[in-house]
């Protein structure tokens, strides 16, 4: 598997890949790549119905130049502690974001939690965050709002009345019963929509099976999420009885 940046060459197959609508794993296939470089790629450059190669390369470019001559970055720049490599941790970090905003976040609300997903705390200032991610306060507080409307980050206060932003232990436990919620109005819709266009008739059966197969799929995942519960408050290697 080839390493390395990806060439203005391999850009413009990515390109050609979005126009025929293949999924990312098929292109990165076609690369020899791993598809987390593909959806990086594509995320990070406008998205797959604004993704153009040459604009790809020349941003790649003027990012590669700014390394070089040592212009700030924002989480680079800083010092990191249990000795971590401040690029690795910038690279996982783009990696993470990028994956949080495939699955439908807006980009800086994804960038904010990528920051209090990788900060041991679990928790930051408002200040900080501005810090961390070179934003300003206004694009900070509209990120927060945003989460904070998805149940995804809570508000805390310290011994000094400073607000800090945190993410939940069962973050991804009470978004996984979010989405069973959601679910499960979808499968009242196809309900509804049953008896609206009549019994016995193959539209009506098409809904209803549809509408039983989403009701296998929550309470399987409402199972599941109950039973991996405590996964989220063990140490890890711990193994599960």
């Amino acid at each position: 598997m080839p390493g390395g940046r990806l060439t203005q060459q391999e850009r413009q197959q990515i390109a050609l890949g979005l126009a025929d609508s293949l999924p990312y794993a098929e292109i990165a296939r076609r690369l020899d790549r791993p598809t987390s470089t593909v959806t990086r790629e594509v995320m990070r450059n406008g998205g797959p119905t604004a993704y153009r190669a040459d604009l790809a390369h020349r941003a790649t470019e003027h990012r590669a130049r700014r390394r070089r001559t040592g212009a700030p970055r924002g989480p680079e720049s800083a010092p990191q502690p249990h000795g971590r490599d401040a690029e690795v941790i910038a690279e996982y970090e783009e990696t993470l974001t990028t994956l949080l905003m495939a699955s439908g976040l807006p980009k800086m609300p994804a960038r904010v939690l990528t920051c209090l997903f990788t900060t041991d705390e679990g928790s930051l200032t408002a200040s900080r965050l501005t810090q961390r991610l070179q934003v300003s306060p206004a694009s900070v507080s509209k990120a927060i709002t945003f989460l904070e409307g998805q149940s995804l980050v809570r508000r805390e206060r310290d011994e000094r009345r400073r607000e800090h932003y945190a993410v939940d232990d069962e973050l991804f436990y009470q978004a996984t019963l979010a989405s069973v919620r959601a679910n499960d109005q979808l499968a009242a819709a196809a309900r509804q929509g049953a008896a609206v266009l009549g019994p016995r008739t193959p539209a009506a059966a098409r809904l209803e099976n549809i509408a039983r197969f989403l009701d296998f799929i929550s309470e399987s995942i409402t199972r599941a999420a109950e039973q991996a519960r405590e996964v989220l408050h063990s140490e890890p290697g711990t193994t599960r009885p």
